[in-house]
């Protein structure tokens, strides 16, 4: 495969940076509707809410994740290593830069890395 182009690297950084904005618009809206929560109610109301807040959090969990990503994959752009497989050290694919800009794997490498750990999850 051949290199990346600095156009396609441009359409990424800017597909990461609506995502990052994205990512930090849910949560400081997820973090408004916990905090806005009244704290009474009977045993039943607490209970709903405690559920709602362990949703929230393994909700502010993922995009947390996603966020770290994101970053992750910001910053190998300024250094340079954006769009290189971990696995293979190729090339990953334009079409998957495109569709999932925060990538680290090619399809090729995600199949490895799979079984890999299908291999010893036994």
């Amino acid at each position: 495969m051949t290199e990346i182009s600095p156009e396609l690297i441009a359409k990424c950084r800017e597909k990461l940076l609506d995502a990052k904005a994205n990512v930090m618009s849910r949560v400081l809206n997820a973090r408004r509707d916990l905090h806005s929560e009244e704290k009474g109610g009977d045993e039943a109301d607490q209970t709903v809410r405690v559920l709602a807040e362990k949703e929230m959090l393994a909700l502010h969990d993922r995009m947390r994740s996603q966020l770290l990503e994101i970053e992750s994959a910001l910053a190998r752009i300024e250094s340079g290593g954006y769009g290189i497989c971990e696995e293979t050290e190729e090339y990953i694919e334009a079409e998957r830069l495109l569709a999932i800009p925060w990538t680290r794997l090619s399809i090729e490498g995600a199949e490895l890395r799979e079984s890999h750990q299908r291999r010893y999850a036994r």
